[in-house]
């Protein structure tokens, strides 16, 4: 893929966009406007929209339930995806859905569920069609490393190789499940090993690496609709801020967060773009308010919308 300078400002934009989002609901988690936690993936911004810049735009989307990013990486309008977030009936899912259920089906997103390793056997769907189809689509779908710990990822990690299904599985590997480190839940660390064990090639990349990411899911996803099956990928990063909103992060030591903070995703890629590809700084700069101003407009559009309908709690129930 060609890093062109609208790609690569487009790619700065919603990760700064991703970023002032969940900083967002952050601030206002614990107040009225907002009902219950919220699963932020503060500093994994790089993973989600590097991995979302790389696909075809008719392939399906199946996220985490540490979503945000991965949402506004897919192109979910950011007006109706914080009206939903708050439960307003304007929100793309009629402010019924919130952050657990996030989806929209007009930008081929198809979805998120607060069980982790739900997805796993969504995109194996979603795969099956477009290979019934024919009609060389792919689907990307996201989860955690805690996912590992779930038997439907290895379900469908075989049933994916068994059918040579079109779909790319990439781990948001933050080295933390819930407050659980790696260590503690997984006996086998390295996942690519694990993956490959089952047949699946796999691959590792720095998850705080926009372009590394890009470039890992451009390949992945080329093999995957060429017919060849699944394909994996590790991006290994971490989230700066807790597993929700109400997390203190008890459970990790400052110098281990202020290691990790001086590999911020959205720092190391702006000196990139600067030293790199030779970006000006005021254009970043500009990127970035930008991506500020629509965060708050978001807000404000929402706060001022209505309430669903007591009567709208049954529009979409189907069995």
């Amino acid at each position: 893929m060609k890093f062109t300078e609208e790609l690569l400002a487009t790619m700065y934009y919603r990760m700064n966009q991703a970023r002032f989002f969940e900083e967002t609901l952050k601030s206002i988690s614990a107040s009225d406007k907002i009902n219950g936690v919220s699963h932020l993936s503060i500093g994994q911004e790089a993973a989600a929209v590097g991995a979302c810049m790389a696909i075809d735009p008719e392939d399906d989307v199946v996220m985490s339930f540490r979503n945000h990013a991965q949402a506004i990486a897919s192109g979910m309008e950011i007006k109706s995806m914080m009206a939903e977030v708050l439960g307003k009936a304007v929100g793309i899912d009629g402010g019924l859905a919130g952050s657990a259920h996030l989806a929209d089906a007009s930008v081929h997103n198809l979805g998120t569920s607060p069980a982790p390793g739900a997805g796993y056997p969504v995109a194996c769907g979603a795969a099956l069609t477009h290979k019934q189809k024919k009609d060389g689509q792919a689907v990307l779908c996201f989860g955690g490393d805690g996912t590992l710990d779930e038997g439907a990822f290895y379900e469908s990690l075989n049933l994916a190789k068994l059918w040579k299904l079109p779909v790319v599985f990439l781990i948001e590997n933050n080295f933390f499940s819930g407050a659980t480190a790696i260590e503690d839940h997984l006996a086998a660390q390295d996942i690519k090993a694990v993956v490959e064990g089952c047949g699946v090639p796999a691959v590792t990349v720095d998850g705080n690496d926009a372009i590394a990411v890009a470039m890992a899911v451009e390949k992945a996803r080329a093999h995957a609709a060429a017919g060849e099956g699944p394909f994996f990928i590790e991006a290994q990063t971490y989230r700066l801020c807790g597993y929700d909103t109400n997390d203190l992060q008890l459970y990790r030591s400052v110098d281990e967060q202020k290691i990790w903070q001086q590999h911020d995703p959205i720092t190391l890629f702006e000196k990139s773009l600067v030293d790199d590809y030779g970006m000006k700084q005021n254009v970043l700069d500009q990127l970035k308010s930008n991506a500020s101003r629509s965060v708050s407009d978001a807000l404000s559009y929402a706060e001022a919308s209505n309430d669903p309908a007591m009567n709208d709690a049954l529009t979409p129930v189907f069995a």
